[in-house]
């Protein structure tokens, strides 16, 4: 099993998909043309989505194709060497790709061993289930689960604070909600510019901001980058 489930796609200020594009290079190795799941955009087409993906794929010479442009997005799946799944909305990524079959057999061709790469919502889809998304629920799949490659759940974009004004609740207590339902999840509050890689069992935490990691009856607590994180696989 090859994972690098990013966080988010931009930081603020930076180009689009600027920071990760090293780590996303090195990951790749060898592979030239990645199969690129688009399903989460809504506002802008899909065939938008890959052009903007195919820009700063370009810099590392790798080739992306949508699974809209295929027929059978399942057969395109099971021949790719690469999967890519971008960021957007979590329940839209989610409900299309339940409807394709696409869960499933990206699931078996992770587990194959073929290279998977996702930042926000595809790294939600990663996960067990959506449940710790931070998107609206403007769909409605035909379930809240998904692949599961991982054992744990992820909150991209994670937040320590609300805004100025703002009373509602924080990114921690909605989480603390999560945990307090399923006492059994850990869920890892991946902030900004952060990521993880997994090979095989062994994860490995990158980025400067440290991981927050949250489990019921336990202080949540941080992790920084090459800390031991065996616990969550």
């Amino acid at each position: 099993m090859r994972l690098l489930l990013i966080s988010n796609s931009t930081n603020a200020g930076e180009e689009y998909l600027k920071y990760p594009i090293g780590n996303i290079a090195d990951f790749l190795g060898d592979v030239k043309e990645v199969l690129f799941v688009p399903y989460a955009a809504v506002t802008f087409s899909y065939d938008d989505y890959v052009k903007k993906v195919q820009a700063r794929f370009d810099e590392i010479g790798v080739k992306v194709r949508g699974t809209h442009e295929f027929a059978d997005p399942v057969t395109a799946a099971v021949n790719a060497k690469c999967i890519v799944v971008g960021g957007g909305n979590t329940f839209a990524l989610t409900k299309r790709m339940q409807e394709e079959g696409l869960i499933q057999a990206v699931r078996e061709r992770i587990a194959a061993g073929i290279p998977y790469i996702g930042w926000s919502a595809g790294s939600n889809v990663a996960c067990p289930t959506i449940c710790t998304t931070n998107d609206m629920p403007i769909v409605q799949p035909q379930s809240f689960r998904v692949m599961g490659v991982i054992p744990f759940q992820i909150n991209p974009h994670y937040l320590d604070h609300n805004p100025a004004g703002h009373a509602g609740e924080t990114r921690e207590q909605r989480i603390e909600e999560y945990i307090k339902a399923n006492p059994d999840m850990y869920v890892a509050g991946l902030r900004e510019g952060c990521m993880f890689r997994v090979e095989g069992r062994k994860l490995a935490f990158i980025g400067p901001r440290p991981l927050r990691v949250f489990k019921y009856g336990q202080t949540p607590r941080e992790y920084n980058a090459g800390e031991d994180l065996s616990f969550l696989m």
